[in-house]
């Protein structure tokens, strides 16, 4: 469904995007992550079509984006980290309008709303100005606006931001409902059990470059495991990683204000030997903490940062 191929973005000097290339399958939900000016945001943007490569080429059921971007337009929903609805407008109102952009006429447009309206929960607020919603009702208001026009691939950024658990967890599972019947999604997040709950692959960027790609399950057996150990520590610098590093067994240290964490192939073989050293550094150990392989360690043990940073 979704071909990116060597992708390249510079901006002035800097160089974004670095010859970015993945495929997601149809029927799959894919995840996209990376910290911070990982280059993520602009890989979307090149999709969608609103950001233009400097090199390679984004095909979407086929079609090239640069060769027909009216084409590949027409088969992505897209869902905003930013609310893109009018206000003083009805949910109904909005999803009217955006099917509209879309080229949607005449009684398909009411009969899809009607659709969409109970895809995402609120036929029963259909009508109440988006203005009165609750940040989570907005959020799933935004989805349905992408469902409109039947697109065959959903681009979600960041679709739970800033909302209360229940409505976190109803995009979830709407989401999870919307691929089980057969949508191709592509989904960032800045939370990882997200990814981890949806997605069958995950792309790992950073610094502009896929540093990983895989099933949850290649990527923890090819980082060690991808289990840990967490030490919450009291004065301990980042210049005293190496002596933690050089113990056997210890794969990789990393040191985030003041969560230590150590990689092993067997964490809790090296725990004692952990311990002895941050206590030699006059370190204080306030909780310890073993960690099994998750999506979250993996990715701290490839960027050396978890993925708020």
């Amino acid at each position: 469904m979704l071909q990116v191929q060597d992708l390249r973005k510079r901006f002035g000097q800097r160089e974004v995007v670095r010859g970015v290339s993945f495929e997601v399958g149809a029927g799959e939900s894919f995840g996209l992550l990376g910290p911070n000016g990982a280059g993520k945001s602009t890989i979307i943007s090149m999709i969608c079509g609103l950001v233009t490569s400097d090199r390679g080429d984004v095909r979407v059921g086929g079609e090239s984006v640069k060769q027909n971007p009216l084409v590949v337009k027409q088969k992505i929903g897209v869902v905003p980290q930013d609310i893109a609805l009018y206000p003083t407008m009805s949910a109904r109102e909005n999803l009217l309008f955006w099917a509209r952009m879309y080229g949607m006429k005449g009684a398909e447009v009411k009969r899809r709303a009607d659709e969409v309206l109970e895809i995402i929960g609120l036929s029963d607020r259909a009508k109440e100005p988006i203005g009165t919603f609750s940040g989570g009702m907005k959020r799933r208001t935004n989805i349905g606006a992408a469902l409109m026009h039947h697109p065959q691939l959903l681009i979600m950024d960041e679709p739970t931001v800033g909302i209360d658990p229940q409505s976190r967890n109803y995009i979830l599972e709407t989401v999870k409902r919307l691929n089980e019947d057969g949508m191709t999604v592509l989904y960032t997040s800045h939370y990882m059990e997200e990814v981890e709950y949806l997605c069958n692959r995950v792309a790992i960027v950073d610094h502009g470059e896929l540093i990983a790609l895989g099933t949850k399950q290649e990527l923890y057996r090819r980082l060690n495991g991808g289990a840990c150990v967490q030490v919450l520590v009291e004065g301990m610098q980042v210049e005293q990683l190496p002596m933690i590093e050089q113990l056997p067994g210890v794969t990789k240290a990393v040191l985030e204000g003041e969560m230590l964490t150590v990689f092993a192939q067997d964490v809790r073989q090296v725990l004692g030997d952990v311990m002895t050293s941050v206590l030699a550094l006059g370190a204080l150990v306030r909780s310890v903490d073993v960690r099994e392989p998750s999506l979250e360690t993996v990715f701290m043990q490839l960027t050396g940062r978890t993925l708020r940073d």
